[in-house]
């Protein structure tokens, strides 16, 4: 019982900053984060057009005023660059297997 109250108390707190608003730091820190992973797609020659249509929403909707939407779109596009970069390097290799021996 003793050890559970603080389990609950932590949970609580993570729910609740979990559920806070978005503000413009959050969405530079996401979106710095975003554009720094869309680079290195770009230095391995493989960022797809979507990651960088995604950022572009991201900074429309920053610049609106609207961070919680900003905040997300810059996570997408991190997500997205970051597939492309694991694409890229496990095409790296895998191409071999393809190929007619």
């Amino acid at each position: 019982m003793k050890r559970s109250l603080p389990l609950a108390m932590l949970l609580a707190l993570g729910v609740a900053s979990a559920a806070r608003a978005a503000n413009e730091a959050d969405y530079k820190a996401a979106y710095a984060t975003a554009e720094a992973a869309s680079k290195e797609a770009a230095g391995l020659r493989n960022q797809w057009t979507v990651t960088v249509s995604t950022l572009a929403a991201a900074r429309k909707a920053a610049d609106g005023g609207d961070f919680d939407r900003a905040t997300a779109a810059a996570k997408e596009a991190e997500a997205l660059a970051k597939a492309s970069i694991f694409q890229a390097t496990s095409e790296k290799e895998a191409w071999k297997a393809m190929e007619i021996r």
